[in-house]
C-alpha cells in the first residue's frame, strides 16, 4: 500500500471530472473504489470533500489516500467496439479536423453510460480516433432521445477550450422541435427556473425538472434560473408547430420542461408531455396520432462556435433524423423555407 499522496493537477489536466482524472493517474482504481473514497471523505481537493463528478482545475491539490500497490495493477481492458457499432458511429461524423469531431447523434443513443447502460457515445469513442492515440473527449451533452450536433475534442486542450466556450455561452445552439399546439406570441422568451424532483411510484418516469416562477427561484432550494428563446417557424393550424429553440442557459431538460410549462409540450415527450399532461393551449397532448412518430421531436440543428485552435468561426448543420423527416414531409414543411437563425433580426 502507498501512503497518503498530495498531487497537484498539472497544466493541461484541468477542467475534467475528478474520477476521470484519478483513473488516468491510477489505472488500477475502479469506479466503485473512487466513489467509496469520496463518500468517506478520504479523497479531497484543496482540503474539501468532493464528489466523483467534481471538476478539478489546474493547480488544485488532490489528497489521495493509501492505495493498493501500483506494481500489481489489474489489467485495464479497453472496451471493444464492434464492427457494426464502429461503422454506425463513424457514419454519424459530420465534421472532422485535427482538433474537433462533430457528430449528428442519432436519437436513442445515450451520450454517457448510466445504470445498466454500456452502449453510448463515450464507449464508442475508440472508433473515432481516426489515427490518433487518444479517444476524443466529450465537450457537452444531449439527452438520450434528442438527436443532433454533438462536439468532441480530439485533444485535452481542444476539449477544455470548447467546454469553456459552452460554459461561458460563447456558442450559438439552435434546436428544431415540433410542439403540440401553436404557441402565442410567435416569438418569445421563457424564464421559468428549474428544480429537480425525484420520480415516484413503481415504473414511474423517474426524476424530472419542475418549473418555478422566476420570483420564487431564490427561495426554492435547489432551483436554478433558466432562460430559453423560441420562435414559431410554421404551424399546422392550432394542432402543431415547428419551432426553433435556443437554450440561453444550459439546464437539464430545459427546453422540454419550458415548452411543456407553456402548454405546448414537444411531440413525443413522454416525460414532460405524456397522457397526463394537459395542453392548456389547444387541447392536444404530446402524441399527435396517425402516422406521426411517437419518438421525441427535438433536434440540435445548428451550432456555431470559435475553433479552439484556428480561431475561425465554425458553423455546423445536422440533417434531421428519419422520424422527424417523415413528420416534415407529412406536414409539408421544407427546411430551406426558413432562416438559419430566425432570432437574428428579432
Amino acid at each position: 500500500m502507498s501512503g497518503v499522496q498530495h498531487i497537484t493537477v498539472a497544466a493541461g489536466d484541468g477542467d475534467q471530472r475528478l474520477d476521470r482524472w484519478l483513473r488516468r493517474q491510477f489505472p488500477q482504481l475502479g469506479q466503485g473504489r473512487i466513489e467509496k473514497m469520496c463518500r468517506k471523505g478520504e479523497l479531497r481537493v484543496d482540503g474539501g470533500r468532493v464528489k466523483t463528478a467534481t471538476r478539478v482545475e489546474e493547480g488544485q491539490i488532490v489528497r489521495v489516500p493509501p492505495l493498493p500497490d501500483p506494481d500489481a495493477p489489474k489489467p485495464v481492458q479497453e472496451h471493444r467496439v464492434s464492427d457494426a457499432d464502429a461503422k454506425m458511429i463513424q457514419g454519424c461524423v459530420i465534421y472532422r479536423d485535427d482538433h474537433i469531431i462533430a457528430l449528428n447523434k442519432p436519437p436513442g443513443l445515450p451520450v454517457q453510460g448510466g445504470s445498466k447502460q454500456t452502449r453510448h457515445v463515450d464507449s464508442l469513442a475508440p472508433a473515432l480516433r481516426f489515427g490518433l492515440d487518444e479517444n476524443p473527449r466529450l465537450v457537452h451533452r444531449l439527452d438520450k432521445d434528442t438527436s443532433g450536433i454533438l462536439l468532441l475534442g480530439r485533444s485535452r486542450f481542444a476539449a477544455s477550450a470548447l467546454a469553456e466556450s459552452f460554459r461561458h455561452r460563447n456558442t450559438r445552439k439552435i434546436y428544431w422541435a415540433v410542439v403540440a399546439g401553436a404557441p402565442t406570441p410567435r416569438m418569445g422568451s421563457i424564464k421559468y427556473g428549474l428544480v429537480k424532483a425525484p420520480g415516484h411510484g413503481r415504473g414511474g418516469e423517474g426524476e424530472k425538472m419542475h418549473c418555478i416562477h422566476p420570483r420564487d427561484v431564490a427561495d426554492t432550494e435547489g432551483a436554478k434560473r433558466a432562460h430559453s428563446d423560441y420562435a414559431v417557424l410554421s404551424n399546422l393550424g392550432g394542432r402543431a408547430a415547428w419551432v426553433a429553440l435556443v437554450p440561453i442557459t444550459g439546464r437539464t431538460h430545459q427546453l422540454r420542461a419550458h415548452m411543456a410549462e407553456m402548454g405546448h409540450p414537444i411531440v413525443g415527450d413522454g416525460k414532460y408531455g405524456g397522457s397526463g399532461q394537459e395542453n392548456l393551449g389547444d387541447g392536444w397532448g404530446a402524441q399527435l396520432g396517425g402516422d406521426i412518430s411517437k419518438k421525441l421531436h427535438l433536434h440540435a440543428r445548428h451550432l456555431s462556435f470559435e475553433h479552439p485552435v484556428t480561431k475561425a468561426q465554425v458553423v455546423l448543420t445536422a440533417p434531421l433524423p428519419e422520424h422527424m423527416k417523415r413528420t416534415w414531409d407529412q406536414f409539408g414543411w421544407v427546411a430551406s423555407d426558413v432562416p438559419v437563425d430566425p432570432f437574428e433580426d428579432a
